[in-house]
């Protein structure tokens, strides 16, 4: 069976899978909307609209308001590839919000997640 392009996917269908990560190690649904708005530039109230859309994942990070200039600060592992590693650019941007909510349900403050 062929791997489904990611990128293709409702973000309606991959984000809820992000806050189910966080909360099922105690962290909330704001905290991931917070870091993906850091990341992304999107206000929390704006992911929750594009939530309800059709919008696919791969144009939830294609067409980011302001994506966040420290984001090449996140490093390290998702599912065994080094996020700063990753060749194409906008599977890159995915592998960060992987990471950030990763470091979330790990249990890192906001601030050590937001590069502050």
């Amino acid at each position: 069976m062929p791997r489904a392009d990611v990128t293709q996917m409702p973000l309606a269908k991959l984000y809820p899978l992000l806050v189910n990560k966080a909360e099922k190690k105690g962290r909330t649904r704001e905290e991931v909307d917070q870091v993906t708005a850091w990341l992304t530039g999107y206000t929390p109230e704006e992911i929750a609209r594009l939530e309800q859309s059709h919008t696919s994942y791969g144009d939830f990070f294609r067409n980011a308001p302001a994506m966040n200039p420290k984001r090449t600060l996140i490093t390290g592992k998702v599912c065994g590839i080094r996020v700063e590693e990753v060749e194409d650019p906008l599977m890159r941007e995915i592998r960060y919000l992987d990471k950030l909510v990763d470091e979330l349900a790990k249990g890192k403050t906001l601030d050590q997640i937001l590069r502050k």
